[in-house]
């Protein structure tokens, strides 16, 4: 099993595990709000209870994106399904808005009538105490998990358990003022509890949208993933690093600078080599990584240099012409010019310098556009591909 299939398994057991709780606690805790808040007159508990409530609710739509978030990548979704738990973020956050506008509407119309309040009962005291240490237990036990094993979403539902003892919290201070005789205080703290609530549900839910807009990672982890970027043995320079949220990793899109005369298979290994040491890191998911043999800023555009057919064409035909076949031909493209690099094979001619000086190789550098033409022979030193230089023809 791999690193990020061990985490991501992990992850889903935790969040199973802490939701399963938090449902149980829960169940138990709404049902004796809202008995004892009806039957003990006191709004503040109901609307605690209300909040109880939607923390179910909640719940179950964290253990339906968890489940759905550790799903493999498939046809519709390449990158994988992480990005279900920042919808299950956006909604749960969107929910606790409509929650806590409700329960300040409800609130506003109980002390606009206050007349009507009638006095609150003692036993939604002793529920209001019990539902606060049972919130903050909770909240110190779901926080602990989530961030054990990094996860965002579970550490907005811990949060969302503290801000439920928070608002606990406001209510046993407002059910306590209400029974020593300020029955205004059991609504007011009702609106508090709303107000939390909407406070909490708008953080979530622009978190959640930010996150969805493709946000970047924060600069200091933008600046280690740069630093392991350019421990790869090879990379000249990191440029365009780029990153966007996935759930709770990232997905990062880098350039990295190599020496411009290299192989193909040497730059792709490099690159390869600087992929492998970024998604070693816990915080992403992916990696896309360019090669590029100059910076971009200095590399020509695609289009000012001849393309290869056009300069095969022209080199091959001159070396033909004094009897010289030519075995490989290596092209670089370069903001101090086009250079080409010819190798002949072992079995050319004895003579073959000389037949090189019979070349006019200002004219064949001026029909292709090149800076730089060098020359060299294989030695056929089997099984090595070893070459000697011949002739170098700088402009």
């Amino acid at each position: 099993m791999s690193l990020s299939t061990a985490q991501a398994a992990a992850k889903q057991e935790v969040a199973r595990r802490t939701t399963w709780t938090s449902i149980a606690l829960n169940s138990g805790l709404t049902a004796a709000q809202l008995i004892v808040g009806f039957t003990a007159h006191s709004q503040a508990l109901i609307a605690d209870g209300v909040h109880s409530l939607a923390d179910l609710v909640s719940d179950f739509i964290v253990l339906i994106a968890n489940r759905q978030a550790a799903a493999a990548p498939d046809v519709d979704h390449n990158y994988g399904h992480s990005r279900y738990e920042t919808v299950a973020s956006l909604f749960l956050g969107g929910l606790l808005i409509v929650v806590g506008a409700g329960m300040l509407w409800r609130a506003g119309e109980r002390i606009v009538n206050l007349q009507d309040i009638p006095p609150v009962k003692v036993g939604a005291l002793a529920v209001a105490i019990i539902v606060l240490v049972s919130k903050e237990a909770l909240f110190r036990y779901m926080l602990r998990a989530a961030e054990r094993v990094r996860s965002a979403m579970l550490v907005a539902n811990a949060w969302h358990a503290r801000s439920d003892a928070a608002s606990s919290l406001v209510v046993t201070l407002g059910i306590i003022g209400s029974l020593a005789g300020f029955r205004i205080l059991d609504p007011i703290a009702a609106a508090v509890v709303g107000f939390l609530i909407g406070k909490m549900g708008w953080t979530f839910a622009w978190d959640a949208l930010q996150d969805l807009s493709d946000r970047a990672l924060d600069q200091a982890t933008t600046d280690d993933l740069r630093g392991i970027l350019l421990s790869t043995p090879g990379v000249r320079e990191v440029h365009e690093l780029r990153t966007r949220k996935m759930g709770d990793l990232a997905i990062v899109d880098a350039h990295i600078l190599v020496d411009p005369l290299i192989s193909v298979s040497e730059g792709h290994y490099i690159a390869e080599s600087a992929r492998a040491n970024v998604l070693a890191d816990s915080r992403v998911i992916d990696a896309l990584i360019h090669v590029d043999p100059e910076s971009d800023a200095l590399n020509p555009l695609p289009g000012n240099f001849p393309l290869r057919s056009t300069v095969s064409d022209a080199v091959r035909a001159a070396f033909a012409q004094q009897g010289l076949p030519v075995d490989t031909l290596n092209l670089h493209y370069l903001s101090s010019g086009f250079n080409v690099d010819v190798v002949l094979p072992a079995s050319s001619a004895n003579d073959s310098v000389a037949r090189l000086k019979a070349i006019d190789f200002d004219a064949l550098r001026q029909q292709i556009g090149a800076r730089q033409i060098h020359v060299t022979q294989e030695i056929g030193l089997a099984p090595s591909a070893a070459s000697k230089p011949v002739i170098d023809t700088p402009r």
